[in-house]
C-alpha cells in the first residue's frame, strides 16, 4: 500500500482531458500510435482523453512523457535598443461571437474555482507574447555625491485586496444553476425539439451534478460537465417509448425559423449535436470532438455534412461567401430561434437540490430493503433445507426374463409415521397360553 501511494504521489501531473487531446493532435499522433507506445488499447486512450479514467503507474509516466509539449527555444539575447525597434504590434482582439450560451458570471473561488465559468468561445489568441518594457535609463551620478539622495516622501503602501467571501456548497451550486440553467434549457430544446424534455434533461443533469458536487466543483468547466450530462439524457433513445416525448412540439410559425427547426430535427443526433456545439455554443473543433467522443477529423466531417444539409433549407446560408461567414450566420439564426421560442423556465435551484437528495435517499433505502430481503430469503432456505442426502429407491427391473420380486410398495408418510411409532414403543402382547390337562 505504501509503495503504490508513493508511486502515485511521485507520478508526473497530467493536463485536463481536453488538453491531452490537443497535445496529442499537436504532435500529429493518432490514438492507435499512443496506445501502441503505452501498451494499452485505443478505447483506453479515448477514455483518458474524455476524462472517464486516468492512467496510473508506469503507463501514466509514459503517457505524460509522450504528450509533453516540446520546450520552446530560448531566443538569443539582443541589445535593448534593437528589441525596442523590432517589438511587434499587438493585434486588435476580434469581436466575441454571439452564442446561445449564458453570459459569464462571477466565480466563487473559495468553494468552486471554476463553478460558474462560462462556455468557452472561439476567440483569437495572439501568437506572440508581449516582451517586457525596457527599464528607463538612469542619469549618471556625479562623483561629488557621497550618498544617494533620500526621497522626500516614501511611496504609499499598496492597498490590500478585498477578501473574497467564502461560499457554501449550496450557494455555489445555486450560483451555477442560476447562471447556466436557462441557457442550457434553450440549447437542449434546439437539440430535441421538445420543451418538456429539455427542461427535464437540464434538471436531471443538475441533480446528478449536485450528487457529485465534490467532483463538479473542482472541474475546469462545470457548465460543460452539466451540458454533456443534459445532452446525453436528452438524446437517449428510450424517450421514444414515452408517450409524452414520442413526437416533437409544434414548429415555429415564421417560415425561416420553421425551416431551420425542421432542418435541425432531420439531422442525425450526432451531427445535430456537433452543429449545435460548434456553431451554437461556440466551442472550437477539438473541444467539440472531445464532448461528442469523436476524433477531430470525424467532428469536422459531421460539421460539414450538417452545414450542407441545413444550407439546403436556408438559401441565405448557402449564399455565404466563406465558412467563417456561414458559421456566424448560422450562430445568429440558432440564437434567434432559441430566444424566440417560449421555453419553460427551470425549477428553482433549491427544488433541484432537494429532488437530488430525495432520489439518493430513495435509492439507498431501496438497496437496504433489497439486501435485507436477500438475507431473509437465504436464512429461510438454510433453515428449511435438508441436512443429509436421501438416495431415492430405484424402480425394479426384469432381469433375464425373471419378473421383479414383489413386495410392499413405497411407504406413504402415514406408514412411515406408524412404523416409527411401532419401533419406539415396546411390544406388550398377551401372555403365552399353556395347555392344562385336567
Amino acid at each position: 500500500m505504501t509503495r503504490s501511494t508513493t508511486d502515485e504521489a511521485a507520478a508526473p501531473p497530467l493536463p485536463s482531458p481536453k488538453e491531452r487531446r490537443r497535445l496529442r493532435e499537436a504532435k500529429s499522433l493518432s490514438e492507435e500510435q499512443v496506445a501502441e507506445a503505452v501498451g494499452v488499447t485505443r478505447a483506453t486512450v479515448r477514455s483518458w482523453e474524455t476524462g472517464r479514467t486516468s492512467p496510473r503507474g508506469r503507463k501514466r509516466a509514459l503517457y505524460a512523457k509522450l504528450i509533453a509539449p516540446d520546450p520552446e527555444p530560448v531566443p538569443a539575447t539582443r541589445p535593448k535598443a534593437v528589441r525596442r525597434k523590432e517589438r511587434p504590434e499587438r493585434p486588435a482582439p476580434a469581436a466575441e461571437p454571439v452564442s446561445v450560451a449564458p453570459a459569464p458570471a462571477p466565480t466563487p473561488a473559495a468553494v468552486a474555482p471554476a463553478a460558474v465559468a462560462p462556455t468557452s468561445a472561439r476567440e483569437p489568441v495572439p501568437t506572440g507574447s508581449p516582451e517586457p518594457e525596457p527599464a528607463p535609463t538612469r542619469s549618471p551620478v556625479p562623483a561629488s555625491a557621497s550618498a544617494p539622495p533620500v526621497p522626500a516622501s516614501a511611496p504609499p503602501p499598496p492597498e490590500a485586496e478585498p477578501a473574497v467571501p467564502r461560499l457554501s456548497p449550496d450557494e455555489a451550486f445555486d450560483a451555477l444553476y442560476a447562471h447556466s440553467a436557462p441557457g442550457l434549457v434553450r440549447q437542449t430544446y434546439l437539440l430535441t425539439g421538445r420543451r418538456s424534455l429539455a427542461r427535464e434533461s437540464v434538471e436531471r443533469a443538475f441533480q446528478l451534478a449536485w450528487h457529485r458536487w465534490p467532483e463538479v466543483a473542482v472541474d475546469r468547466d462545470p457548465v460543460g460537465w452539466v451540458r454533456a450530462a443534459a445532452y446525453e439524457y436528452a438524446m437517449s433513445p428510450w424517450h421514444r417509448l414515452r408517450r409524452v416525448h414520442r413526437h416533437p412540439d409544434a414548429p415555429p410559425s415564421e417560415p425561416a425559423r420553421r425551416a431551420l427547426f425542421e432542418a435541425l430535427l432531420d439531422l442525425p443526433p450526432a451531427y445535430r449535436r456537433t452543429l449545435l456545439l460548434y456553431d451554437g455554443v461556440g466551442l472550437d473543433l477539438p473541444e467539440t470532438a472531445a464532448e461528442t467522443e469523436a476524433s477531430t477529423p470525424a467532428a469536422a466531417g459531421r460539421l460539414e455534412v450538417a452545414r450542407a444539409a441545413v444550407a439546403e433549407r436556408l438559401p441565405e446560408l448557402a449564399a455565404a461567401a466563406s465558412p467563417a461567414e456561414q458559421s456566424e450566420l448560422l450562430q445568429d439564426r440558432l440564437g434567434g430561434l432559441a430566444r424566440a421560442e417560449h421555453v419553460p423556465a427551470p425549477s428553482p435551484a433549491r427544488a433541484v437540490r432537494t429532488g437530488s437528495e430525495d432520489k439518493a435517499r430513495l435509492w439507498t433505502r431501496a438497496a437496504i430493503a433489497f439486501v435485507a430481503l436477500l438475507i431473509g430469503a437465504t436464512a429461510l432456505t438454510l433453515h428449511t433445507a435438508p441436512t443429509h442426502y436421501e438416495q431415492p429407491v430405484s424402480p425394479p427391473e426384469r432381469v433375464g426374463g425373471v419378473p421383479p420380486r414383489g413386495g410392499p410398495q413405497k411407504l406413504t408418510p402415514q406408514d412411515l409415521k406408524l412404523q416409527k411409532v411401532l419401533k419406539e414403543q415396546l411390544a406388550h402382547g398377551p401372555e403365552r397360553l399353556v395347555p392344562r390337562i385336567p
